[in-house]
């Protein structure tokens, strides 16, 4: 790798750094450490943070391309790095039979999943697509894919399945969609085994000759039916992918769930404090639990856009809250962070679906926010609206009539029920309304 013009200044910056002298160096992920680090080696860990940084910075499809082939390996890992794509504004693509290569691939501002993310899906087929397309252009149709890869040691009906089901060739039929080439599989599979047979034998068909060889008018096709509805096609994709690709149940409603809770799975695995949180995730796991008392509790499995987690729901909460746990609901969660065996854990309190989550949005011209009086008349009136339950978050608006700014209230707060405060604060004086979670708009 050769970084013209500004790697001199970026090493000798590096150097100085090194050269401190107070054992205090830069490291490759961006952290100071005081542990007398030898001055060669932070000095070379500075090196690889300046390179690191330029290629974020420079060419940052390519970068997030090369992570995310690196950590292949590693789903949680890759989770979080989709997400981090997702920040960036650099959408991740799920496979293509026509354009994926065998690891992650930049395509423009966007990248490509690797055909080896695919289960079911061998190093040997892999090598064959690539080959096949080499040899002779895209593929125009299933027919065409199985009829230039018929080999039963690479090919088998179960990979064929995989690649369909995780949106690996819906571009070889635009108007067709996935549930369509699923019933046409097996008829197409059978179709490109009697014309391999044919031509073993030397029999050719009048399509061929036609065509100069090459055909696929009489391949079969299965009576038309309708799609798989989107939550299927993505549980598919996620079991075989590993993860939700072309579009996630929480994908949509990022921005307005990050505005009343701010927290992503991933930050809880390095709290900086205890004490009670709530965030948004899907829930994709349940695991009830019968203790010696008999009594019911439960091991929930929970997934957002940047990660996995476990949490704990114990008896008292669960009877309450168990008939919200249904798996691949998403839910706004409410609970404790404590720290066990050096480990974060997340203790669950309540649970509530966000086709129900209310928030209250208090529309402030800038005129307004910037008054103390009105500052604390604010405050007062939300105080008074806490009761015994508060957990409906409060939202300010703030526009000057060019622009608009979110600003969340601190959990001090919190209401306890929205239609009630927002009565309220319109009686003082305020413009204020109770929205909906999914319909508010960011």
């Amino acid at each position: 790798m050769k970084i013209v013009g500004r790697s001199l200044v970026g090493w000798q910056a590096v150097y100085d750094i090194g050269l401190a002298g107070d054992h205090n160096f830069l490291l490759a992920n961006g952290a100071i450490a005081a542990n007398c680090f030898n001055k060669s080696h932070s000095t070379a860990y500075g090196y690889v943070t300046y390179q690191t940084a330029f290629l974020k910075a420079n060419f940052p499809v390519e970068y997030m391309a090369a992570l995310l082939t690196a950590n292949s390996g590693d789903q949680d890992k890759v989770q979080r790095y989709i997400a981090t794509c997702l920040s960036m504004g650099i959408e991740v693509l799920p496979p293509d039979v026509n354009r994926s290569d065998i690891d992650f691939t930049p395509v423009g501002d966007k990248i490509l999943f690797g055909l080896s993310a695919v289960r079911n899906v061998g190093q040997g087929l892999i090598e064959a697509i690539l080959q096949a397309r080499a040899k002779g252009g895209a593929f125009q149709s299933l027919a065409d894919f199985c009829e230039r890869i018929l080999d039963s040691r690479i090919l088998n009906r179960r990979a064929l399945e995989s690649l369909i089901a995780c949106g690996a060739m819906d571009s070889l039929h635009p108007r067709r969609n996935r549930n369509q080439l699923m019933q046409d599989l097996p008829l197409v599979l059978e179709w490109a085994q009697a014309r391999a047979k044919d031509r073993a034998v030397g029999q050719v068909n009048l399509f061929d000759m036609l065509a100069g060889g090459s055909s696929n008018e009489s391949a079969p096709s299965a009576p038309p039916v309708d799609d798989l509805p989107d939550a299927e096609k993505l549980r598919q994709e996620k079991e075989l992918l590993g993860f939700y690709v072309s579009n996630h149940p929480l994908k949509d409603i990022h921005r307005p769930a990050a505005m009343i809770a701010p927290l992503s799975l991933a930050d809880l695995e390095q709290p900086t404090s205890q004490g009670m949180v709530s965030v948004i995730a899907l829930l994709t796991g349940l695991k009830p639990i019968t203790t010696k008392r008999g009594e019911r509790m439960a091991i929930v499995q929970l997934e957002d856009l940047t990660g996995q987690a476990e949490a704990v729901v114990f008896p008292k909460t669960y009877e309450r809250i168990h008939g919200q746990l249904q798996p691949d609901r998403r839910l706004l969660l409410w609970g404790t962070l404590e720290i066990r065996d050096d480990r974060p854990q997340l203790l669950i309190e309540d649970a509530e679906p966000l086709e129900e989550v209310k928030l209250v949005l208090v529309n402030l011209p800038v005129e307004q926010a910037g008054d103390l009086q009105a500052q604390n008349r604010l405050s007062e009136v939300l105080k008074q609206q806490a009761g015994e339950m508060p957990k409906v978050p409060v939202v300010v608006k703030v526009t000057d009539g060019y622009h608009t700014q979110y600003v969340r209230l601190g959990p001090q707060f919190r209401v306890e029920d929205a239609d009630r405060a927002r009565h309220a604060l319109t009686s003082a004086g305020f413009h204020a309304q109770a929205s909906e979670l999914l319909s508010l708009k960011l």
